[in-house]
């Protein structure tokens, strides 16, 4: 079953970066990331409620509290960063950098979670960075030099910090329902998204958001909402190393979709590399 929530995580991440990148086109990428967390929020304890796991809320111990707090954290980073790269750049050139968290994170379940790391694994996690290293294209001319390494930047942050979001993650939810934790690590990634809002004095720009970007936001919160809890019910029941690259198959959900709305088109260096990041990715599952 757990293979099944891999995949779900993956369907839904993907439909969350398409419907992100129309809810952020005229919206400041924290204040969308902010409102977004919202709906999450409340998505994740509707879940809560309807599977009865809120009684087992008194019985989390100290330590699973706060591995489940350090991985809010760690999500409210990379979410900040990944919403403020997709503002910047194009989606096909964001999604896959933000996606080489895969390996950061296989190596770091083999260092600290003890999980194995196979002729199979490490052919596997080559083909992920190389695929992902052909997929990175450089900003067209006409934009801004400045602007294109912004969009860099953030995206490697979005990478690093969803990483450890994954490591720590798998420790805060051992031992209790995937679900809860999901819940209780949004109430943290809620608080640090709209203290960045304040700090940034951007709360004033809500009222300025349309109707269309507040139907993209809000979707985009139900599919990021659905995508965590099967990422998490995965993530409880199956390795690290491979529930994670699994997820990254968003890749394939983001670019087809980038393509339809966006006009997004891959050049031929990057469906090579896409492909090896996909043949990547299933082998692992043998």
């Amino acid at each position: 079953m757990w293979l099944l929530f891999a995949f779900g995580s993956a369907l839904f991440a993907g439909l969350t970066a398409i419907l992100a990148k129309c809810g952020i086109k005229n919206t400041d990428s924290n204040v969308a990331t902010a409102l977004r967390t919202i709906v999450v929020l409340v998505f994740a304890w509707m879940m809560v409620f309807i599977s009865g796991s809120y009684t087992t809320l008194s019985g989390i111990n100290t330590t699973t509290f706060i591995f489940l707090i350090l991985s809010g954290f760690a999500t409210g980073a990379s979410w900040l960063c990944y919403f403020k790269a997709l503002q910047l750049g194009d989606v096909n050139k964001v999604t896959p950098i933000d996606k080489s968290s895969t390996i950061l994170t296989m190596v770091l379940a083999f260092i600290f979670l003890g999980e194995p790391m196979t002729f199979i694994t490490f052919i596997a996690l080559v083909l992920i960075g190389i695929g992902t290293y052909l997929m990175i294209q450089k900003k067209e001319a006409q934009d801004h030099e400045v602007k294109g390494k912004a969009w860099l930047f953030y995206a490697l942050g979005a990478a690093v910090f969803a990483s450890l979001t994954s490591i720590l993650g798998k420790v805060g939810i051992q031992g209790i329902d995937s679900n809860l934790g999901t819940a209780i690590r949004t109430i943290v990634v809620l608080i640090m998204a709209w203290v960045v809002v304040f700090v940034t004095g951007k709360q004033h720009t809500i009222k300025t958001i349309n109707q269309k970007s507040w139907l993209f936001i809000v979707l985009s919160g139900f599919a990021t909402g659905a995508s965590w809890l099967c990422y998490y019910r995965a993530l409880q029941d199956g390795p690290a190393s491979v529930v994670v690259p699994i997820d990254k198959l968003s890749l394939l959900v983001t670019i087809a979709f980038s393509y339809i709305v966006f006009k997004e088109k891959l050049t031929k260096k990057s469906a090579i590399g896409l492909t090896l990041i996909v043949i990547g990715t299933l082998s692992l599952l043998f």
